[in-house]
């Protein structure tokens, strides 16, 4: 036995393949409900109604999944292009202080259809800013922009930390460390009245086609994917690796810090610390779950919010750990990465 490279991948093959592997993750999973004692099949209905059993759940579900796709975008536009931005966390955290501080401190007088486009700016040049340096730390010194981007995470919390508890501090909020609000006319419409679902998640989605086209119609595109399949061969056919890596490093980065800024201005209003249950973390997952694929970010992004929340509804109704979803999401990333390596390779015997 033994393993060979498809010299073609068919398309039947990559559209199957996701399907298969949050099946195969669904499966494993529910082991550990039958273990825990409750039936499998109830489970997985109450997470379906928990997330989509009514208004309410349905646009909490959408509106978690909105940071979701943009942390996915991120991380796939990067992923594609062989670089390997594990700092989406920092950059959105970046994005949301610098709305927060723009908003408070500078354009908090202006009008709402000029501010609300100059405010999401700004979270995606914070953003843009952010993974700019261990870029350069490659580009200049060999430097591995994995742990260069992931310990800018960190960094970036504490920043946002001690200006919450400094500089922005809100002096209404009774001690308790956040920062000022934006002013009202800078929060995000609401799609659907009286629900949190705004605007941001038009955004995102639109973002997403936009990216599929950039990626799939452009010179750009083509040079990032050239970059990602083959670095060397890239720079021999005449691709300017690194000025493409910069604009990818740009879009990952600015699309990172636009979930941030879309957050604050379309749910809470103001950063704290824990603004982030790990949507910077996530959007790898999301990522890897789409394949990579822009719009399957979109899909892959209402999965995983659809058991955040409806674990919530299972957990209630069944008594078992909400942590069944986490893991539920974790065993869909390992069963996609063993299904995207047998799109590559085909056994022989």
């Amino acid at each position: 036995m033994r393993f060979e490279r498809r010299e073609h991948r068919p398309l039947y093959l990559l559209i199957v393949t996701p399907v298969i592997a949050v099946i195969a993750a669904l499966a494993l999973a529910g082991i550990l409900i039958a273990i825990a004692g409750a039936p499998v099949l109830d489970a997985y209905w109450r997470i379906l109604t928990g997330a989509f059993g009514s208004r309410l759940s349905a646009t909490e579900t959408l509106t978690r999944a909105t940071p979701l796709m943009l942390t996915g975008l991120a991380a796939a536009v990067a992923f594609r292009a062989r670089l390997w931005n594990i700092g989406a966390e920092g950059q959105f955290y970046l994005g949301a202080i610098a709305v927060a501080a723009a908003s408070s401190k500078l354009l908090g007088n202006l009008p709402a259809p000029i501010l609300i486009p100059l405010l999401l700016l700004v979270g995606a040049i914070a953003g843009m800013v952010l993974i700019l340096i261990p870029l350069w730390l490659r580009l200049r010194f060999s430097v591995d922009e994995v742990v260069t981007s992931l310990l800018l995470n960190f960094i970036a919390v504490l920043f946002v930390s001690m200006l919450i508890d400094g500089v922005l501090k809100d002096p209404l909020a009774f001690g308790w460390p956040q920062s000022q609000s934006v002013s009202d006319h800078a929060m995000l419409p609401k799609l659907i009245a009286r629900s949190r679902l705004h605007i941001g998640f038009a955004i995102a989605v639109g973002l997403a086609v936009i990216v599929h086209f950039v990626q799939s119609r452009t010179v750009f595109g083509l040079h990032s994917r050239a970059a990602g399949l083959n670095p060397t061969g890239a720079v021999f056919a005449g691709v300017p690796l690194g000025r493409t890596l910069v604009k990818v490093a740009c879009l990952s980065g600015g699309l990172a810090g636009l979930a941030g800024a879309i957050e604050v201005m379309g749910v809470k209003g103001y950063v704290t610390t824990d603004l982030s249950p790990g949507f910077g973390y996530s959007g790898i997952v999301v990522a890897m779950l789409a394949n990579l694929n822009p719009l399957g970010v979109v899909f892959a992004a209402i999965f995983t919010a659809t058991m955040f929340v409806g674990a919530d509804g299972m957990s209630r109704g069944l008594g078992i750990p909400t942590y069944i979803a986490d893991v539920t999401v974790a065993l869909s990333l390992l069963t996609m990465l063993i299904a995207l390596f047998f799109t590559q390779y085909r056994i022989r015997r």
